[in-house]
């Protein structure tokens, strides 16, 4: 009888070479951007051979798909972290919430901004970036259903994704005209946030009970 085949998590000593690579890529990226960020710049930053990094990350586009990966793995848990639900009545402020969640991991991760807002052109990275803020939308889908009672979402569309993506726009201009997410900028983003999903979203929602 054929045994299934196991995945193996990578070794102790492999998952601590792969963290020192991914910090060096970090500290690049978010000191020069995608322009700074190579194999060897990687590998002089982490102070190890090229080939060491290469073992692990064929291009730099893998090495951003990875990067992106974590960032996103931070927007999830904001996503699943706990929200008192006393601190909001509607919908609008559940919203508000939970964007200014999402601009706190901006604001505090260079990276972050570089990866997701700047205009790289890297289409690896841009089409990670759209899956995995699928996977956002639908845990921001449930958030949502958890403490209101939703009306019927359509099936074509992925709105709270969608409006993710849309806000994300507004953020990468603040970037491009102003190298940071402005108040007034964040602000925008916000009210597109919220204007969206108003769409589809009456002005009052039934909240659930605890």
């Amino acid at each position: 009888m054929t045994r299934p085949v196991a995945t193996r998590k990578p070794r102790a000593s492999s998952q601590a070479r792969i963290a020192t690579i991914l910090a060096a890529a970090r500290e690049l990226l978010a000191g020069q951007g995608v322009a700074g960020l190579s194999i060897y710049s990687v590998a002089e930053r982490a102070q190890i051979p090229p080939s060491s990094v290469y073992h692990f990350f064929a291009s730099v586009p893998a090495l951003l798909e990875a990067l992106t990966a974590d960032v996103h793995r931070a927007f999830r848990e904001a996503l699943s972290a706990p929200i008192d639900a006393a601190a909001f009545g509607t919908w609008h402020e559940l919203s508000r919430l939970i964007e200014q969640r999402m601009l706190d991991i901006y604001n505090e991760d260079a990276a972050a901004r570089q990866l997701i807002l700047a205009q790289h052109g890297l289409s690896e990275v841009v089409q990670a970036d759209r899956q995995h803020d699928l996977e956002l939308g639908e845990l921001m889908h449930r958030l949502f259903d958890r403490h209101f009672q939703l009306p019927a979402m359509p099936r074509d569309m992925d709105v709270f994704a969608l409006a993710m993506e849309l806000s994300d726009r507004v953020y990468a201009r603040s970037m491009q005209l102003h190298e940071a997410i402005t108040p007034r900028m964040a602000e925008e983003g916000m009210r597109v946030f919220e204007a969206y999903l108003g769409l589809y979203l009456p002005p009052y929602l039934a909240k659930r009970q605890p």
